[in-house]
């Protein structure tokens, strides 16, 4: 397949910042942890306005293309978003500690136009795997979170292939969580359209655990923060399930373990566990884990997080089994099991575990989350398909190469309503296992 061509490199600065002044951000416990990770890394494919939408786009802004249209309105979006302007800041103390900031010194975000000679819209979506030029549709590809000391916070990628847009974008972990980052996507995309306000302005105060002095000291330099972690030959493919489909993973799930408890992305995630774990040669004695990255927000209370609030709220839970047992109960009792940790994770369990954490703090790892088992990222509920940017709206989702190990699960919603896509990271023979499994392949839909 062709190459990707970079036509212009853009730093796109703020002009007029809107809302609150902010110069410093202090990082919380939830955004240190991820300093040793990659960044997220999410894309919308389009396909090309016809003439008609042309016309109207043209019609309704001062550009002359769509890379300029869009030039324009992120730096609009900026305004309301200050801080991905900016660069992480960091203090090395003289006891071997560091602290870490976001230094709102409008250095820049990244806008790179892009070029991609003889592959359609068709060439990205109906391969059976996900092709690997689309991992060369995203910028900034292999940055760990903290080299954002000197590297943009926020880079935006247009590709642009026959038939269509790939607008790639890769935003700095330690600064926002899935969450945020669709916020600031989702507001870009208003102001786009021709807005000149946002429905969700971010919100930058941030949450500490009580009695937490700032700036919060982690016992890492930056050599120490380096991740030697290199992850395998992996493939990966996206998995359509209907709305229909989960509703009857759902009630199969409730029936075998007479509740009614289980929600259907639980059921959906277990499904997958357990089919996975049934596609590998592995001894019924090993043990598998689950890794479920939940969002703290809504759990929290007194106070509560702010609508908008601006950075993580990432908060890891697992569950473990033995592969035997696992498969033996089945995907009513793996869901079950699910139920039961999400619903351990009060408010006080959040806080109880940012205070164990600040007294032996721990940086993540990649390997970590999907060792003998699975982990999942994302969420169905974020608004990835209202994203007009003023010719209508995207055809598909997809997500670069950053954090990616055998294992990985990134949740979409599907383009149907109620419907729900998931990327499926595996090893090669793993993955092809997986969909020739009669059982899984039932619940998909091709």
């Amino acid at each position: 397949m062709a190459e990707v061509r970079s036509i212009s490199t853009t730093t796109v600065r703020t002009a007029s910042p809107v809302g609150e002044s902010v110069d410093r951000i202090e990082l919380t416990p939830w955004d240190l942890q991820l300093l040793s990770l990659g960044p997220i890394q999410k894309g919308l494919l389009f396909l090309k306005p016809t003439p008609s939408q042309q016309e109207q786009l043209q019609r309704s802004t001062t550009t002359t293309t769509i890379v300029d249209h869009l030039k324009s309105s992120f730096s609009h979006a900026l305004d309301f978003f200050p801080p991905l302007a900016g660069r992480l800041g960091i203090t090395e103390h003289d006891d071997s500690t560091s602290s870490f900031f976001i230094d709102c010194n409008n250095a820049g975000a990244d806008f790179i136009h892009a070029v991609v000679d003889n592959v359609t819209v068709g060439d990205v979506l109906d391969p059976i795997y996900v092709p690997r030029i689309v991992h060369s549709f995203f910028p900034l590809n292999g940055l760990p979170n903290y080299e954002g000391i000197s590297k943009p916070l926020l880079a935006v990628q247009l590709t642009e292939l026959v038939d269509g847009f790939f607008i790639g974008c890769t935003m700095n972990h330690a600064v926002v969580d899935g969450s945020s980052f669709w916020n600031f996507i989702n507001s870009w995309s208003e102001i786009s359209r021709g807005s000149h306000s946002i429905s969700r302005p971010p919100v930058f105060d941030r949450w500490f655990p009580t009695g937490v002095g700032c700036p919060i000291r982690i016992p890492f330099t930056l050599k120490e923060m380096q991740d030697t972690f290199f992850p395998p030959s992996l493939e990966e493919r996206v998995f359509h399930f209907t709305k229909a489909k989960i509703a009857a993973l759902k009630a199969k799930a409730n029936s075998e373990t007479g509740t009614s408890t289980i929600s259907s992305l639980q059921a959906l995630l277990a499904h997958l566990w357990v089919s996975v774990v049934r596609c590998q040669s592995i001894s019924s004695e090993q043990e598998v884990r689950y890794t479920l990255l939940i969002s703290a927000r809504g759990r929290l209370k007194n106070p509560s997080l702010p609508e908008g609030y601006f950075g993580n709220t990432v908060h890891p839970t697992a569950i473990a089994n033995t592969a035997g047992e696992l498969l033996e109960k089945g995907v009513g009792r793996a869901a079950l099991e699910m139920n039961k940790a999400i619903a351990l994770q009060t408010s006080d369990e959040v806080r109880n575990f940012w205070k164990c954490w600040l007294e032996n703090p721990k940086l993540l790892k990649m390997d970590a989350f999907t060792k003998n088992g699975l982990a999942t990222s994302s969420s169905p509920r974020f608004d990835m398909y209202g994203n007009d940017f003023g010719w209508g709206k995207p055809v598909a989702v997809q997500c670069g190469s950053a954090n990616k190990n055998d294992g990985k699960m990134t949740l979409f919603p599907g383009v149907e309503e109620g419907s729900i896509d998931v990327e499926v990271c595996l090893a090669p023979e793993k993955l092809v296992s997986l969909g020739e499994d009669k059982e899984f392949m039932e619940a998909v839909t091709i």
